[in-house]
């Protein structure tokens, strides 16, 4: 039963669908720009451009008698086909904005992998990995409203920069879980 579900794992991670959604992973060296928004501007939604970023999470597990053994990836990204900008709205401040959002992701990424990997799992460890990946996504979605609120969708920039630091010092802090 375990073989199939680690083909099955394999085969839908390794071939993905054609409705897979465009997508790019969190690096350090390589900064969103604005050819990178994609998306088609919601003129009407009171923003003057929108990141969509999240957290992809996949793992598979075998058990034999005691010993539990298992896999995971955990990764940020950001879709450019649902991220838009209206181009004379938008300055390097208002991207810098859009770039801490996709750092949040790959912070809750890292957080993610960090408790994992410090889990000691018992025989429900489907449930107990999900239920780390539920918490952390909850978590990173809170601080992307809490970021948004606190800087004023980036309108606050002594906050908006706090924010910035903030999220970059706690990426460095969890680097070993990059």
């Amino acid at each position: 039963m375990f073989s199939i579900l680690r083909f099955l794992f394999i085969f839908f991670f390794l071939f993905p669908s054609e409705v897979d959604p465009v997508k790019m992973t969190w690096s350090d060296s390589q900064k969103l720009t604005w050819e990178d928004f994609q998306g088609k501007p919601k003129l009407n939604s009171g923003y003057v451009a929108t990141t969509n970023s999240g957290m992809s999470f996949s793992y598979s597990y075998s058990k034999s008698g005691n010993d539990i053994d298992y896999d995971y990836k955990v990764h940020s990204y950001f879709y450019p086909e649902t991220s838009w900008y209206i181009p004379s709205k938008v300055d390097q401040h208002i991207l810098n904005h859009e770039q801490t959002h996709f750092d949040i992701s790959e912070l809750h990424a890292r957080i993610l992998r960090k408790k994992i990997g410090n889990t000691v799992f018992s025989e429900n460890i489907k449930s107990e990995i999900e239920k780390l990946y539920s918490e952390t996504e909850q978590e990173r979605v809170a601080m992307q409203h809490q970021f948004d609120k606190e800087s004023d969708h980036s309108k606050n920039r002594e906050r908006e920069l706090q924010w910035e630091a903030f999220v970059q010092k706690e990426i460095i802090i969890h680097e070993p879980w990059n």
